[in-house]
C-alpha cells in the first residue's frame, strides 16, 4: 500500500503497525490512536492529510516522514491546491455565525471522553438528534476535530469552529 495525503490513517496503521508511535511523536493530539475502539473510529475518519493538518505539521514533510519508515520514495510537493470541505467553511466564516446565540444546549468535553476511551462523534451526534430547534451544541477539545467536522457535515449540518483567543491549545466547534 502506498502512503498518500488520502491514505486513511486506519489502513496505514493495519499495515504499517510500526509507524503507531512515530504518527503520534509528530502529532501529539493522537496519542488516543493506543485505545483499539479510537483507533478504529478515528483511523477510518482521518487521512494522513488531515493528521498532519491537526498535529500543525507540514503535510509533505510528515507523508514523507512515513514513507521513508516504511521504504517508499519520497513525494515531491505540487503547486495545485485543494482546499477540503472543513478548510472552505472556516475561511467562509471569519465572524461568528448568527445561529450562536446565548448558551448551548449540549456541551460535549471531546478531550475528556477521548482520555477516558469514548468517542466524541458519538456523543455529538446524540446530542444533535436531541437538539431544539435554533439551539446549538458546544465541542471543547485541544486540537481541531477536522474528522468530526466533516463526519458532521456530512449530515447536512452547519458547524464553525475556532481557537479559544485566550488560550489556543484550546478550540471550540459549534454545531447546529
Amino acid at each position: 500500500m502506498e502512503i498518500t495525503g488520502k491514505t486513511k490513517l486506519f489502513e496505514v496503521l493495519a499495515t504499517y503497525p510500526q509507524l503507531e508511535d512515530q504518527i503520534i511523536q509528530a502529532a501529539p493530539a493522537f496519542k488516543n490512536l493506543k485505545n483499539p475502539i479510537l483507533r478504529r473510529t478515528v483511523g477510518r475518519l482521518a487521512t494522513v492529510e488531515k493528521v498532519a493538518e491537526i498535529g500543525e505539521l507540514d503535510v509533505f514533510t510528515f507523508i514523507n516522514l512515513l514513507r521513508r519508515n516504511v521504504g517508499q520514495t519520497e513525494l515531491i510537493p505540487t503547486v495545485q491546491v485543494e482546499l477540503s470541505p472543513a478548510l472552505l467553511g472556516k475561511k467562509a466564516a471569519e465572524e461568528m455565525p448568527d445561529w450562536i446565540q446565548g448558551e448551548p444546549e449540549f456541551t460535549v468535553n471531546g478531550s475528556e471522553l477521548l482520555a477516558n476511551g469514548a468517542v466524541p462523534l458519538h456523543a455529538i451526534n446524540e446530542c444533535l438528534q436531541k437538539l431544539s430547534p435554533g439551539r446549538y451544541v458546544l465541542l471543547l477539545t485541544d486540537f481541531e476535530p477536522k474528522p468530526m467536522i466533516e463526519a458532521v457535515q456530512r449530515q447536512k449540518r452547519k458547524f464553525y469552529h475556532v481557537q479559544d483567543p485566550n488560550d489556543p491549545a484550546q478550540h471550540k466547534t459549534y454545531f447546529q
